[in-house]
């Protein structure tokens, strides 16, 4: 801890022990929007391989890749990539090769996280690779497993994977239970490895960044850039207080963040945002964002539930929804969401498409204009559009989500600059310039604090704005 406190103390930080929160770190100078509070290399990562897509085991890239030819399981896309995971690789290698081909295909990601969790602690124990202060297996005994809040059902499930991990590595007094506790861990504190566009491209532990609290009001965000967690300010942090960043998805109720902290993470928040439960505002933006729509389509009430329980008031125009005519939508847009394609192959957009806006003009009857369902499903067909490259169709999309964006996110929040990112990308190819520059400099204005600036994405972000803005300009001096 004391090696730790040392490193953290150069960055301005300092970790410290809160009772009913344990251990947190806090800033010991002010930190602006946009600075690098810390980031980290993982102790461990893999990548979300499966048969449709395969990255390397180094870099997370997708192209140009070649498969470990003794193991069959990993890839690689250099010679450089490689031989940087060489001394961890050759040990996880010889005992993946053990196993029957079949089963050696079968293994997870989690499965190998956790063999390389194993591998790299006796590599850095036998000075093989160095440790450090922020890079030691320490760090992750320190993390918290909440093994006494783990139902039955999956304390069995991480007993049975313990073992696999043993029969794996075939170390001879090898800890089980030490093995399913750190299963534990990785459920409770593994992060998702994101690109710069927020889509998951594998998993990784990052021991110091775990000691970060959650707030479902962050001050910070965590993003990565390749396999290095960063996280920075997304508003200004003074001096002596916590960092905090989301570990979930935070659009949406607080019961439903609750719901979801509560089942991944083991915890209940009590963040200023969650601390507001059952009090008026906070029922109000539940009934608008999981709620019913008021059946006057010029009204954007929210309703609640009558007294009597037989339908729904409107809290600004006073007209009621019976509980029969929800009902009856609420099973329509039921059944057609059973029919509709968990994931979309190329032949069959135009069939999903059909699908998802039958399932969006339900919702527009049912929900409030404002609903999370209904934004999610305007984003699966955005998506879709987006792939048969219609551009002048998935851009009105983009615009419909942009508003429940901007209600449901704080002003620097990444997924509302990415939105604005896309609106952007989508005006500049219908020749919308005027508009694009708009999307672009507003997308420009938040990702720069919660990306950065260096990086591969935000660099072709600034080029694109550039030649949008000269665009504009040509167009304005020709018109007049």
């Amino acid at each position: 801890m004391e090696e730790l406190q040392r490193a953290l103390e150069d960055r301005g930080l300092t970790v410290s022990n809160v009772p009913e929160k344990g251990r947190c770190l806090f800033t010991t100078r002010d930190f602006s929007p946009g600075e690098v509070i810390i980031s980290q290399e993982p102790y461990v990562s893999v990548p979300n391989n499966s048969s449709a897509e395969s990255r390397c085991d180094a870099c997370f890239e997708s192209s140009n890749l070649k498969k470990c030819s003794a193991c069959q399981v990993v890839y690689y896309c250099s010679n450089s990539c490689q031989k940087s995971e060489w001394k961890l690789h050759r040990l996880e290698c010889e005992a993946l090769s053990k196993l029957h081909k079949e089963r050696r295909m079968a293994v997870t990601p989690s499965i190998r996280l956790m063999i390389k969790l194993y591998l790299r602690t006796k590599l850095q124990t036998e000075k093989v690779i160095p440790a450090s202060a922020m890079d030691n297996y320490k760090l992750v005994e320190a993390l918290v497993a909440h093994m006494s809040k783990i139902d039955e059902k999956q304390l069995v499930l991480y007993a049975q994977m313990a073992n696999l991990v043993s029969l794996i590595l075939q170390w001879p007094g090898i800890n089980i239970k030490e093995i399913a506790e750190n299963f534990s861990k990785l459920a409770c504190n593994a992060h998702t490895i994101c690109d710069s566009e927020l889509r998951p491209l594998g998993t990784g532990l990052y021991p110091v960044i775990s000691i970060i609290n959650h707030s479902c009001l962050p001050n910070s965000v965590l993003l990565f850039e390749g396999r290095s967690a960063v996280v920075r300010a997304v508003q200004h942090i003074p001096k002596g207080a916590e960092v905090l960043i989301s570990y979930i998805e935070t659009a949406g109720s607080t019961l439903t963040r609750q719901k979801a902290l509560k089942e991944q993470y083991l915890f209940t928040c009590t963040c200023p945002r969650c601390s507001k439960v059952g009090k008026y505002d906070d029922i109000q933006e539940s009934a608008v964002l999981e709620g019913y729509r008021c059946k006057d389509n010029g009204c954007i009430g929210f309703l609640l539930r009558e007294s009597d329980g037989n339908g729904f008031i409107c809290q600004q125009c006073g007209l009621v929804r019976s509980k029969e005519e929800i009902k009856q939508i609420a099973s329509e847009l039921k059944s057609l969401s059973d029919k509709a394609p968990i994931s979309t192959p190329s032949h069959n957009y135009q069939e999903a498409i059909s699908v998802y806006k039958a399932i969006e003009t339900l919702q527009k009857k049912l929900y409030h204009p404002f609903s999370i369902s209904l934004m999610q499903t305007r984003e699966k067909l955005l998506k879709i559009l987006m792939e048969l490259e219609d551009w002048s169709e998935a851009l009105a999309y983009c615009r419909l989500t942009i508003p429940v964006y901007q209600r449901v996110y704080p002003g620097c929040h990444p997924l509302l600059g990415l939105q604005y990112y896309t609106c952007g990308k989508l005006e500049w190819l219908l020749g919308d310039t005027e508009n694009a520059v708009k999307s672009l400099t507003k997308a420009v204005d938040i990702l720069r604090i919660t990306h950065g600036t260096s990086t591969p994405f935000m660099k072709d972000l600034f080029v694109r704005l550039e030649e949008a803005r000269a665009e504009a300009s040509y167009k304005f001096l020709s018109e007049e």
